[in-house]
């Protein structure tokens, strides 16, 4: 759980009834004056970036918040993305189908933007091609290590059918030695280096391993190439590496890996299999 959710718990207790118009400033409104009844809290600004249907529950909204607080004992700021639900006369953080069980939240989802799409990120096809497929993942991911792989390989062979979108999205939390590894990738791709991603996938190095030198040095000898450390903190490799992050946060990404078909997340992560 994110500090925030911590220090907010406080939500959670009041059940998040909200008797008012489901408008997004009603929406803020409640949840800001929630927000600020805890006193570990200087003060807070609430913002509904986006909203979006429930889709089959015609009467539900989506509501993407963004959520700005100063806190008193830490003396620092923190910014926590949340997703709340509404009908117009509750809201609520999290809703759930009582015939199914499933979450509403896996229902809902933010669009990739056109914007998103930019070529240093298009690794494979046509930018014109039918199909846009995008890819939010962490190379020491054990399920990506296998899927992803698979998944790329299987498109590239139709360049005009699909154009392969790739964000870097390290965990650093369970695989520091992640970031790393995808700097490095990211200063060979400048220098010119195809397959970089691909390759990526297949150097073998301790997800936990803080040691950038053992790292870079794995990475190299897959590679077959020489980038050195300095390479790695170059302007132009930070510049890709925090768009990549930015967009996988103004996308609520949380998980790896993540998947969009033509602007839609792919929960299934199979859809490039169904496309004509």
């Amino acid at each position: 759980m994110s500090l925030m959710l911590k220090l907010l718990a406080i939500t959670l207790t009041l059940s998040s009834l909200l008797r008012a118009d489901a408008s997004s400033a009603a929406v803020e409104k409640f949840l800001k004056d929630t927000f600020s009844a805890n006193p570990n809290i200087k003060s807070i600004n609430v913002k509904v970036t986006s909203v979006t249907e429930v889709k089959g529950y015609e009467d539900w909204n989506a509501y993407y918040v963004e959520l700005d607080a100063m806190l008193k004992k830490e003396k620092r700021q923190v910014v926590q993305k949340m997703l709340w639900f509404s009908d117009g006369k509750v809201v609520t953080k999290e809703l759930f189908d009582l015939d199914s069980g499933k979450n509403m939240s896996d229902l809902v989802s933010l669009p990739f933007k056109n914007e998103y799409y930019k070529k240093e990120n298009l690794i494979y096809g046509n930018p014109n091609a039918k199909h846009k497929v995008v890819i939010f993942s962490d190379p020491l991911c054990p399920f990506c290590r296998t899927f992803v792989p698979e998944a790329v390989e299987y498109m590239k062979k139709e360049p005009n059918k699909f154009a392969i979108y790739y964000y870097h999205f390290p965990l650093d939390s369970l695989h520091p030695a992640a970031v790393e590894l995808v700097k490095a990738a990211i200063a060979l791709e400048l220098k010119g280096r195809k397959d970089v991603v691909l390759d990526l996938y297949k150097v073998n190095v301790d997800p936990k391993e803080k040691n950038n030198e053992v790292i870079l040095k794995e990475f190299n000898k897959v590679m077959n190439s020489n980038i050195k450390m300095f390479e790695l903190m170059s302007k132009e490799v930070s510049e890709h590496f925090k768009n990549d992050l930015e967009v996988a946060d103004a996308l609520m990404v949380n998980g790896t890996p993540t998947m969009f078909f033509d602007g839609n997340i792919d929960k299934t992560k199979s859809k490039y299999k169904e496309a004509k």
